[in-house]
């Protein structure tokens, strides 16, 4: 079998079009949207109860939200200077 030379053709695989291309980063895009929006969904929902369990009595929130109905302008006061004290350690 001198002299025999064998010719192998490889066809590549076709490339994907400008449309399957453009559908597959919708798909994607569509994927990390949901997956983001669950994370959101997840994260407010924990942000919920904590504040829900702040809120029961005896515990800071519902202690601040009764200072507050009691002495509105007082606690104003006392936000303002908060806010003026954390202002000037920047």
């Amino acid at each position: 079998m001198e002299g025999v030379i064998f010719k192998v053709t490889i066809e590549e695989p076709p490339q994907p079009g400008l449309a399957e291309r453009a559908i597959d980063t919708a798909t994607d895009v569509s994927r990390t949207l949901t997956e983001v929006s669950d994370g959101l969904h997840a994260a407010v929902d924990r942000l919920s109860e904590a504040i829900a369990a702040a809120r029961r009595p005896g515990m800071p929130l519902s202690t601040i939200s009764a200072i507050t109905r009691e002495a509105p302008l007082a606690s104003l006061f006392v936000a303002f200077l908060f806010g003026v004290a954390i202002g000037r350690r920047r």
